[in-house]
């Protein structure tokens, strides 16, 4: 593959949901400091040699089946240190960029390993598509940028101690599955896990990418749809006690910040009303 730099030529695609700003390739990367950052979001894919990462006070040396992200300004620096040191690597921005990241564990700057060493195929397309028309390139160059994060949830492997944290929180996920009609305190569900309600919070964090309240009011939301189906005669208070909310107004308020909508609006939407 050839040396090559491809940058967004319209801002036809600025109002998408995530949209390549610029996409690269080079046979040999050279030296990039950057002491106040870059203002895109980076992925970058190393295909061959090694290089050094600095970010902050950390250092990581990556090679072969590496991948590193940059957020915007953060401050950064990598260079060679083998005599080539082969790079792909997108550039882009756009308002679910940092959910599209998180969805794939990626919550900061920092590294990953990839399961394959081969180039990711949303870079390959990408790439691939120089010589395209202003406006057809940018916008198919987000369709493979929003696929490329989808699939990077399965290529990235793990951190170590990850399966360790899961194993951890199954018995609580369990418990909360089990209770879901009574009250859940914090420090009930950290007995669950033999640890402080701080460290289960961090646990849930880490995990589950959320607080240990948000994912209990997700799954009493996703029960009481169940029982709306299940129960269509029942009222929506007597479903609210059903999955843990003594007040029928604080359930209605729950189950509208989840879902965008009221419950009997939800009813009335899927013909569930009696």
């Amino acid at each position: 593959m050839k040396d090559a730099f491809l940058f967004s030529r319209t801002e036809e695609t600025t109002g998408l949901p995530v949209f390549m700003t610029t996409v690269g390739y080079w046979r040999h990367q050279s030296e990039t400091d950057r002491p106040s950052g870059f203002p895109d979001y980076q992925l970058h894919q190393v295909l061959s040699g090694q290089g050094n990462l600095r970010l902050g006070e950390d250092e990581y040396l990556v090679g072969p089946g590496d991948v590193f992200f940059l957020f915007p300004g953060i401050p950064h620096r990598y260079m060679p240190v083998s005599t080539q040191w082969e790079m792909a690597w997108v550039s882009f921005q756009g308002r679910e960029s940092n959910h599209l990241l998180s969805y794939a564990g990626i919550n900061s700057s920092g590294v990953g390993k990839l399961r394959s060493g081969t180039l990711l195929k949303g870079l390959e397309r990408m790439l691939s598509m120089e010589g395209k028309e202003a406006g057809e390139f940018e916008v198919e160059c987000s369709k493979q940028l929003y696929s490329l994060f989808l699939d990077l949830k399965k290529l990235l492997i793990e951190p170590a101690g990850r399966n360790e944290d899961l194993e951890r929180m199954k018995p609580v996920l369990r418990y909360i599955a089990q209770h879901l009609h009574r009250p859940l305190p914090l420090a009930e569900l950290a007995e669950i896990a033999s640890v402080s309600p701080q460290y289960l919070c961090r646990l849930f964090q880490k995990t589950m990418k959320m607080r240990p309240l948000y994912y209990v009011n997700q799954e009493r939301i996703s029960l009481s749809k169940k029982l709306m189906f299940s129960e269509r005669n029942k009222k929506i208070y007597e479903i609210a006690h059903q999955v843990g909310y003594e007040n029928s107004s604080y359930f209605c308020a729950v189950f509208k910040r989840h879902t965008g909508m009221s419950p009997e609006d939800f009813k009335k939407l899927h013909g569930l009303n009696p």
